[in-house]
């Protein structure tokens, strides 16, 4: 099976390409262009876009049908990542391997691009109202749910509590909480809105949503998993960094072991959110792929 995620993956990684294009900027200037195109198409799982086709595919609906909402995720999962690596952020100096967007084009333009792509976001989303058969009620459920996620309630509001626990000992419900925000809000709507677009019954929705909330908070646990042990090339940045910037992340606080059994916990509890599914779906097996990846993970 593990075959067959890649492949599917390499299958994702192409259509959110063509997706990405399709809805980028066509005017804007020349240089605000490239520091978007730079980060925009510097590689990466594409996890968010995979979460939703896959979904889609789940619930019997066409990848096609999802196209604006993987390349709003992927617009503004990239701004947040060129926002991150400021200075006045987290200051890094590579991402995927390549300088970070303010060291190629400056703080001001790599802010700009940012917000730039934050707002093409939503230009992309709402192509989907030119697509046949969605109820304009979904659909605003739909927008509202991205603003939400993206936002002081969701992303946002989980980087500004990162920020504030930088060099504290915050308890474990609060770090939870916290990541919940910063990674996993996306990954939720990631899942959610393809519960929507593909019709999901409400105990399929609710436990799709369930799903994704423990494979959002797994997510961030490896990913504090692989800022110790990772290997600085697969990751394409520095390792470390978390304990450089005195951050709190599961390893700090629990240790090492125990935070991998965490994760795997998480993982267990995603899969069997999917039991709802598999009484009546048979294109599933994809989602339990990605479960298994996210825990397995070395980038």
């Amino acid at each position: 099976m593990m075959q067959d995620i890649r492949a599917y993956m390499r299958l994702v990684q192409e259509e959110t390409e063509r997706a990405l294009r399709r809805y980028l900027p066509k005017h804007a200037p020349d240089t605000l262009q490239e520091a978007i195109a730079y980060s925009l198409f510097a590689g990466g799982k594409r996890l968010r876009p995979l979460f939703h086709f896959a979904t889609l595919e789940a619930l019997g609906a066409e990848r096609s049908i999802g196209y604006p909402v993987v390349a709003a995720l992927e617009m503004v999962h990239t701004y947040s990542l060129i926002h991150d690596d400021l200075p006045a952020m987290d200051n890094d100096d590579l991402r995927r391997g390549k300088p970070t967007n303010h060291k190629v084009f400056g703080e001001a333009v790599a802010i700009l691009a940012g917000d730039a792509l934050q707002a093409q976001a939503f230009f992309a989303l709402s192509d989907l109202l030119s697509f046949p058969g969605l109820p304009p009620a979904k659909l605003l459920v739909l927008f509202q749910g991205f603003a939400r996620a993206i936002g002081a309630e969701g992303m946002v509001g989980g980087q500004v509590l990162d920020l504030e626990a930088e060099g504290k000992n915050i308890e474990l419900d609060a770090l939870e909480h916290l990541h919940r925000l910063k990674t996993g809000s996306l990954i939720v709507f990631s899942v959610e809105s393809a519960a929507i677009l593909g019709g999901a019954k409400a105990k399929e929705h609710e436990a799709l949503v369930r799903y994704a909330r423990a494979l959002g908070l797994a997510f961030q646990v490896q990913d504090d998993i692989l800022d110790v042990i990772g290997d600085e090339k697969m990751l394409g940045k520095k390792t470390r960094q978390d304990d450089i910037q005195q951050k709190s992340t599961y390893p700090a606080l629990i240790g090492l072991e125990e935070a991998q059994k965490f994760r795997d916990r998480l993982i267990e509890e995603a899969k069997q959110a999917l039991d709802v599914l598999t009484e009546e779906r048979q294109s599933i097996q994809i989602l339990f792929a990605i479960a298994d990846l996210v825990g397995t993970r070395e980038s």
